[in-house]
């Protein structure tokens, strides 16, 4: 029995010391001049190359659909009117950002 106990122990463990390796999604977007830039990556350093980034507006209508370039960018005009940027790694929750937080 104490073998069995041992080895569940050292399962959870190693799922523990796992989820306290876990990365999450970040982005950051800067409006300058009309145009907005948004680059996006995980919280260890990981690039996001070709990552869906998606522009809506408050009805969830899509304006833009964008993905990230090799330097996990993307670089779009600013849309009229009120807007966020959403970008989903597939990986945890999507991190969005208002436009007038930019």
């Amino acid at each position: 029995m104490k073998a069995v106990t041992k080895a569940l122990f050292l399962v959870v463990v190693g799922l523990l010391s796992q989820t306290v390796q876990a990365h999450f999604p970040i982005m950051t977007c800067e409006l300058e001049n009309g145009m907005i830039r948004c680059e996006t990556g995980f919280s260890d350093g990981s690039l996001t190359v070709n990552k869906p980034v998606t522009v809506l507006d408050y009805d969830d209508e899509i304006l833009l659909q964008l993905k990230t370039d090799s330097a996990s960018a993307v670089e779009f005009s600013a849309p009229e009117g009120e807007y966020y940027i959403r970008f989903d790694s597939g990986h945890e929750q999507p991190v969005e950002i208002d436009y007038d937080e930019l």
